[in-house]
């Protein structure tokens, strides 16, 4: 029977031991005060095991004490050789400690039956506890995939309504927080956005990366939302992160939208000096736009000084040599000017079509006529333009030759088809029928008036005029020093 007992709590509890290493949920061991334990249900179980053992060997070291005392007093007296020689009985008190070591050892071997009750007992307390969060981990898994499921349906509501539901049922999980976020500041509510991220930021248990990448996030939102000094602040919060490239080239953004050129220079330069990229083409720009303010203000000398800056910054860019050209055009420095612009045509030659109608005016004005239209004919056999063309015809006529200086218009349909030269052919031709001149004329100068304009390479924004920065995606130097016809 002894041996059958030991069997059979050996039996429950390791039952009970294999069902919590099968089990892989996390247990709640609710304590006082509101604490609780939250582990893994085998660890439960060995460390209520352990502290059961100790318990009960603690409780017997007293029982064990008292009775080791009594059995060291006992003696057996020895009054005379016949009660010596008589069988021996051994006296009260031995009786009683043999008892209570067998006593004892009854008790020590229920301690393994008792352990597991009291477990089974505790477990079934907090099963409460173990159902519900069972429950919220089934929930949140299924409403995470249904959100994923409507993005990738593009269903941007239904996704939103089911990663709130996700992040409700496990207000812990971060990716769900900026995976709503990031869908908020897409369909441009902006405000929930940054609740959203400014909520991941006030958590005190955010890891560091994950706290740089919220930073991050709503530096967006803000810069997104239009709110450029609320972004400024954040984005400079990056500096030292894995996401400082980033949000210098956001900065950037922001002070190149604002104006700022002084802090966009700045920018740049740090961003050149961490080895982002080669912005010595927009500093240059930066530059002639601060030149410009300063020559709309009557400051020629520093507009000149920061023109001259620039094309020692950047000296394949056309803006400031045309610029600075320009200046000292005003100044009365023609043959300063028209060199300027000559040197271009080495430097730069695929921006030369901009300085053509300056170089026109300057060939005049300093009796340089004939080495300019050598210079624009050498630079259009190389290859053809509508502007250089323009000037070629225009010197030509101004030399003595308006008979043929039509004829220019003629060698360019040859070889390029354009009706924009054709409308400039037909301007000065007598036809037959004079009286059908004027009506074939405007038709076809509206016709070829929209082939005469510039577009961006990056967005397709088309103007009447060249931008250096694009109106419409703010890309520097994206418009080709060409006109639509020629693209």
């Amino acid at each position: 029977m002894k041996y059958f007992l030991w069997l059979l709590k050996a039996a429950i509890f390791f039952t009970l031991f294999a069902f919590a290493l099968n089990n892989q949920q996390d247990a709640i061991v609710h304590f006082f005060f509101g604490t609780q334990w939250r582990a893994p249900l085998v660890l439960i179980v060995l460390a209520a095991f352990a502290l059961g053992v100790i318990v009960g060997v603690l409780g017997m070291v007293p029982r064990w004490w008292k009775h080791r005392s009594a059995a060291q007093r006992a003696t057996v007296p020895e009054t005379n050789a016949a009660t010596a020689a008589s069988p021996q009985v051994p006296a009260p008190s031995t009786t009683r400690y043999c008892r209570s070591l067998r006593s004892m050892e009854f008790d020590l071997s229920w301690i393994l039956l008792g352990l597991p009750v009291a477990f089974v007992l505790g477990w079934l307390a907090s099963r409460f506890d173990l159902r519900q969060l069972r429950d919220e981990n089934r929930r949140a898994p299924k409403a995470y995939f249904k959100g994923l499921n409507f993005l990738l349906n593009e269903q941007q509501d239904q996704a939103i309504d089911a990663f709130i539901e996700a992040v409700q049922n496990d207000p812990d999980t971060t990716e769900l927080h900026f995976a709503l976020g990031n869908l908020f500041r897409r369909r441009g509510e902006y405000n929930r956005a940054v609740r959203v991220h400014e909520h991941l930021l006030s958590r005190g248990d955010l890891s560091r990366v994950d706290r740089d990448r919220a930073q991050h996030a709503l530096a967006l939102d803000f810069l997104k939302a239009g709110l450029l000094d609320r972004a400024e602040d954040a984005l400079r919060r990056l500096e030292g992160t894995p996401f400082e490239a980033q949000a210098r080239v956001a900065l950037l953004a922001i002070y190149e939208r604002s104006r700022d050129w002084p802090q966009a220079m700045t920018i740049t330069q740090k961003m050149q000096e961490a080895h982002q990229g080669d912005f010595s083409a927009r500093q240059a720009h930066f530059l002639c736009e601060q030149a410009q303010a300063k020559s709309a203000h009557g400051d020629t000398e520093g507009a000149e000084a920061l023109l001259q800056q620039a094309v020692r910054t950047a000296p394949q860019t056309a803006r400031a040599r045309i610029e600075l050209a320009r200046l000292k055009q005003r100044a009365g420095q023609s043959r300063e000017a028209l060199a300027m612009l000559m040197d271009l045509a080495e430097v730069a030659p695929v921006w030369l079509p901009l300085a053509v109608p300056l170089m026109v005016e300057l060939s005049l004005a300093t009796g340089e006529g004939a080495r300019v239209f050598d210079l624009l004919r050498q630079r259009y056999e190389v290859m053809p333009s509508l502007d250089l063309l323009e000037g070629i015809v225009a010197l030509d006529k101004v030399l003595g030759n308006a008979e043929t200086a039509r004829e220019w218009y003629v060698r360019h349909l040859e070889h390029e088809p354009s009706l924009v030269a054709a409308a400039k052919w037909l301007h000065d031709e007598k036809l037959e029928h004079e009286q059908f001149h004027p009506l074939v004329q405007r038709s076809l100068d509206q016709a070829a008036k929209p082939l005469t304009r510039y577009r961006c390479a990056a967005c397709g924004f088309e103007a009447r005029q060249h931008f250096w920065q694009c109106p419409g995606c703010q890309t520097w130097d994206s418009y080709p020093a060409r006109r639509v016809e020629e693209l």
